[in-house]
């Protein structure tokens, strides 16, 4: 902890190594060090404790949520809000809140409404129709449409089934994206302190992205489950029951191809139950010449013993 003019004093004197030094500069000097790297060590502390804190706020606030998920068994309030928000959100994509009708990018909200939630509507017709319809009407007809939608796909199962898998889509949006937050604003740790060479304090600036970060993942979650929500295939009980299973053959035989007409014979005689056709005596075997002998010429003329040439494939 000593500074280089006391180290240089030590050297000119040729103190040995390990021997005890008292005095006050020296002492005084040891004293200020500590004093500084305590102090730097409380800093980091500070700073850690104010990033944790940071992120137990939003542990809790997601937490609550998660913890009213598995408590209610309906959520079709909550699932409605979302679609509203995501919705509006992607209408005011294409309309300018307040702009003129010309800055209106109608076609884009059709392939948006049509791309992210499947919904198909005839918004340019709908304002060459009815010229005085406002920006206010138009949000809320495109809302209401999309919520008479949801209604007419979700009619054909029953309510408590749609509510099981609600939830559980929440569930798994909401601890997916939170897992990511998390690496994300790890990411953001490591490198806030560089804010400081630019005259920021990187506490600030880390609660103030750390916060956008957080709004951006509950903006994802409300787009993701309205998205699988309004686009996932729904059957009805009757569909599903007319999808018949492909039957599995029970009895299965396999033959070779080497086997002669007498194995099959027996096997169809089996499946008829007609043995009859089996119960043939067999016939003795008759030679047609007389037996060659092993070491005797080959009947085939090649001159070669009957046992080198064609004796060999008997």
């Amino acid at each position: 902890f000593a500074s280089d003019r006391v180290a240089a004093i030590m050297d000119r004197l040729k103190m040995p190594e390990g021997e005890a030094i008292e005095h006050p500069w020296v002492t005084r000097s040891i004293e200020n060090a500590q004093r500084k790297v305590e102090a730097r060590n409380f800093d980091i502390r500070k700073h850690l404790l104010e990033y944790d804190d940071v992120a137990n706020d939003q542990r809790r606030v997601i937490y609550q949520q998660r913890n009213e998920l598995l408590e209610t068994t309906d959520v079709t309030e909550t699932i409605t809000a979302m679609r509203t928000d995501v919705v509006n959100s992607y209408v005011a994509q294409h309309i300018v809140p307040g702009g003129l009708e010309e800055q209106w990018d109608i076609a884009g909200l059709e392939r948006t409404l049509d791309a992210e939630v499947q919904l198909k509507l005839p918004i340019q017709q709908w304002l060459k129709d009815e010229p005085e319809l406002d920006e206010q009407e138009l949000h809320a007809r495109i809302v209401a449409a999309a919520h008479q939608r949801y209604r007419d796909r979700t009619a054909v199962v029953e309510r408590e089934v749609m509510s099981q898998y609600e939830r559980g889509i929440m569930l798994q949006s909401l601890d997916s994206h939170w897992r990511e937050h998390l690496t994300a604003l790890d990411h953001l740790r490591q490198g806030i302190h560089l804010r400081s060479y630019a005259q920021k304090n990187p506490s600030q600036e880390y609660k103030r992205e750390a916060f956008e970060l957080f709004s951006l993942l509950l903006e994802m979650v409300k787009a993701e489950v309205t998205r699988i929500l309004m686009t996932v295939q729904i059957r009805s009980a009757e569909e599903l029951a007319e999808v018949e299973e492909p039957e599995i053959p029970q009895n299965i035989e396999f033959q070779h191809a080497e086997f002669g007409r007498g194995a099959e014979a027996a096997t169809q005689a089996e499946e008829e139950g007609d043995v009859a056709v089996l119960e043939k005596p067999q016939q003795p075997f008759v030679r047609g010449g007389e037996k060659v002998g092993r070491n005797d010429p080959c009947p085939c003329g090649s001159g070669r013993k009957y046992k080198h040439c064609h004796g060999r494939l008997t």
